[in-house]
């Protein structure tokens, strides 16, 4: 499932739910838009994790669950832990990032 944040409230989804998969962007951000729809394709091949995108300059409270020095950063969480993050804009650093937390 994909979700596109529209309040500041990803500590609740990564309580509500085991397995979420963050990307952190910004509508500024040029590579981070290249990369929302690889984001996207994998939301549609892992239907049992949460997708969420979080644009990290309107949810501050979010992007400090995540270490976002750069974007677009992937961060996973698993049972309300962050279990990986990387930043980039490579297919390879999602599929990283992401099989953190489906290996496991």
């Amino acid at each position: 499932m994909f979700i596109e944040a529209s309040s500041d409230d990803l500590k609740a989804q990564i309580e509500t739910h085991s397995r979420v998969m963050v990307q952190y962007g910004a509508t500024w951000c040029g590579n981070c838009k290249i990369t929302k729809p690889k984001f996207k394709r994998f939301a549609r091949e892992h239907e049992d994790i949460l997708f969420v995108y979080v644009d990290a300059e309107k949810y501050p409270e979010s992007r400090k669950l995540a270490n976002v020095s750069n974007l677009p950063t992937f961060a996973s969480f698993k049972d309300g832990l962050i279990i990986e993050e990387a930043q980039g804009n490579k297919i390879e650093t999602i599929e990283q990032v992401l099989n953190a937390i489906t290996s496991n």
